[in-house]
């Protein structure tokens, strides 16, 4: 494969929306999205008010990457190998010695070495995205609450409540019907949770249009809720800069099923109308898969096998089943990458890598947890920090085993040449350079850092 990456190379340009093409105040959002599921669970299911209380303090906990056990209410992050780096229980944090004690040097028993391990299952969940964040403490209380109401329980039984509010709050008629505490706020005050997207990233867009790219949408978000989102960020004509709009995309089964396992739908007000045997022509649809995607691209390309990259924030969602699947290009949206964690201010980039950074920087909840570390690398439970006990997390070696490159946001690129060329992320170059502007500074400064 060529070592480097070029937008100009490409003949089609997707996109996620959440998190990808709209920023979020997070610092807003992720309160919402916690009452969202909080006041389910003390109304509707009887948990404990004390659910409703959130310090500050207490969002230090929220960390991309971990992953909850749901039969031992057990948060772990994992090496590169599967062997566990840190864990909790609940919100309480485990120490080095009951670390060794429940997970030795062994492999998390729910591992899988190969690329088939899914974020999710009956027995695991992979918090993913900062749509997922809020969720992750609020399971976390939630287990404090039943092991000290019920003398040290052991299993638990909550996640089904979780997934119920899932389906109340978040429901595709959820936003229609005003249902939930989610919807109905963020119609009242976008403002207050949005961010509009910089006129840098507006510009780019009519660039990539005028340069002859087919520019295309994919979310997994309902019809009516894209247009809320899409018309605040970017305009009323919005739906002029791409070619093909395609909302609850289902994904990441949009970029694995076959055509006859998830067929792409018309719409009419925001709703589903007709199931389609083909993708025949532009235009805005619901659900779909890939395969009838790709086939349309060719037609409107005029190419067998047009070149297609994606942009998204979620490793499950986006960038593991397009390369995976359908092995486009694909470039992760990481706001890791910004902040303290790459120790590198923008005055101190080379010019030529400046992103036009307009408007307010939408921060990470953590770009870096006190009680879980850093998302990148962690030393191995019990040996001192030293260059020989570091060693990638899982999250890391997902990052540079799936993404061409990863970027911490549109607006980091959007000042560049099309013909740019980025340098991809591959085996030989110690899994830094697919990083742009720069690698994290806990990467860079670890050169020696191997897996175990």
């Amino acid at each position: 494969m060529a070592q480097h990456f070029s937008l100009a190379s490409c003949d089609v340009v997707g996109f996620d929306l959440d998190h990808t093409l709209c920023r979020y105040n997070l610092s807003e959002s992720a309160p919402l999205i916690y009452n969202s599921f909080a006041q389910f669970l003390v109304k509707e299911k009887g948990y404990d008010q004390e659910l409703l209380n959130v310090t500050p303090e207490d969002w230090d906990f929220c960390c991309k990457g971990l992953a909850l056990d749901l039969e031992d209410g057990k948060f772990i992050k994992l090496a590169d190998d599967g062997t566990v780096l840190r864990a909790s229980h609940g919100t309480k944090m485990m120490t080095p010695e009951a670390l060794a004690e429940a997970f030795g040097q062994k492999e998390w028993k729910h591992f899988v070495s190969d690329s088939g391990m899914a974020y999710h299952s009956g027995k695991y969940y992979f918090y993913d995205n900062y749509f997922d964040l809020p969720g992750a403490l609020l399971c976390a209380k939630v287990v404090d609450s039943l092991t000290k109401q019920n003398n040290g329980q052991k299993t638990f039984d909550f996640w089904k409540d979780i997934v119920a509010g899932i389906q109340y709050n978040y429901k595709t008629s959820a936003f229609k019907e005003n249902c939930g505490i989610y919807f109905p706020e963020i119609k009242r005050n976008p403002g207050r949770y949005l961010h509009s997207c910089p006129e840098s990233v507006k510009k780019w867009l009519h660039r990539l249009k005028n340069a002859g790219k087919v520019l295309v949408l994919i979310t997994n978000s309902h019809s009516d809720y894209c247009r809320l989102l899409s018309e605040y960020i970017l305009g009323d004509d919005f739906a002029d800069l791409f070619d093909i709009v395609i909302t609850n995309a289902l994904k990441p089964g949009f970029f694995s099923h076959l055509p006859n396992q998830r067929p792409f739908w018309t719409l009419e007000n925001d709703e589903e109308q007709e199931a389609l045997p083909s993708l025949d022509k532009p235009g805005w649809y619901s659900q779909g898969n890939a395969v009838q995607l790709y086939d349309l691209l060719k037609k409107m390309t005029g190419k067998p096998e047009p070149k297609v990259v994606y942009f998204g924030d979620s490793m499950h969602s986006d960038i593991f089943p397009v390369h995976q699947y359908r092995n486009w290009e694909t470039v992760l949206i990481l706001e890791e990458l910004r902040g303290d964690e790459t120790g590198q201010s923008e005055e101190s980039e080379p010019l030529e890598k400046k992103g036009k950074y307009e408007g307010p920087k939408a921060k990470p909840l953590n770009t870096l947890s006190k009680k879980w570390g850093s998302f990148f690398i962690d030393s191995i439970s019990g040996q001192k920090n030293t260059d020989s006990s570091l060693v990638y997390t899982w999250s890391c070696k997902r990052v540079s085993t799936y993404s061409t490159i990863a970027i911490p946001s549109l607006e980091a690129i959007t000042e560049l040449p099309l013909d740019y060329k980025f340098t991809r992320f591959s085996s030989n170059n110690l899994k830094t350079g697919g990083y742009y502007p720069n690698p994290p500074l806990v990467l860079s400064n670890d050169e020696t850092l191997t897996t175990k």
